[in-house]
């Protein structure tokens, strides 16, 4: 079975269209002030319409609050809700509940110890995310292109479809499916020209790459 991928933190229409001419299974907007693909509800509500029924629209989100999560609910309508901050299992009940989405859990991978979060978080999410642990001081909890070793997941078996996530290139990626065996890839900072600039070419490359793998 082939992979799928997520194109994340789309903020424009042509790099937008490019995820979705892609065939990308799942598309991302990032509502978080600090990154610097943040987008405000409404204006992904207003951009992501067009992919309503050709993939699946995701909300990547931070600790966010009820008021925020709310918000996103009412205005941007997303399929699934990706929390991506220090959330629990509770939280991640509560956050289905408050906006009717689904969950995409990330968690933060450097060594195989990391795995054992799965285990828990298993039964609370509809994809897990296996994501490069960020370099000690950022203060963002991903897109910054860090990596880790995906022979760590060779031979993992998880209930639902998971992704990798974290230092993934057009280059890359058909290498990241062989040895991890993940069935979902997600792309940011992979396929940008400059932080939060997403570059609609190098978008078709990844799509086709993740294709053919």
């Amino acid at each position: 079975m082939s992979a799928h991928a997520k194109i994340c933190g789309l903020t424009t229409p042509a790099a937008l269209d490019a995820a979705l001419a892609g065939g990308a299974a799942f598309v991302g907007a990032v509502v978080f002030p600090k990154s610097p693909r943040h987008i405000e509800p409404l204006h992904a509500a207003t951009l992501f319409e067009r992919a309503r029924g050709k993939a699946r629209i995701v909300a990547v989100t931070v600790d966010a609050d009820d008021a925020l999560l709310t918000e996103i609910a009412l205005i941007l309508k997303p399929d699934l809700i990706q929390l991506h901050g220090s959330e629990t299992p509770a939280r991640a009940e509560q956050v289905r509940m408050l906006t009717g989405a689904g969950i995409i859990r990330a968690l933060p991978i450097r060594t195989d110890q990391d795995f054992a979060a799965a285990d828990d978080w298993e039964p609370f999410v509809d994809h897990l995310m296996f994501d490069a642990r960020p370099p000690e001081g950022s203060d963002l909890p991903g897109g910054v292109g860090a990596r880790f070793d995906w022979v760590m997941l060779a031979g993992r078996a998880y209930r639902h479809p998971w992704f990798v996530a974290g230092g993934l290139t057009p280059d890359n990626v058909g290498e990241a499916i062989r040895i991890s065996g993940a069935p979902l890839m997600d792309v940011s900072s992979g396929v940008e020209s400059a932080p939060g600039v997403k570059d609609a070419a190098l978008i078709t490359a990844f799509l086709d790459a993740v294709r053919s793998a």
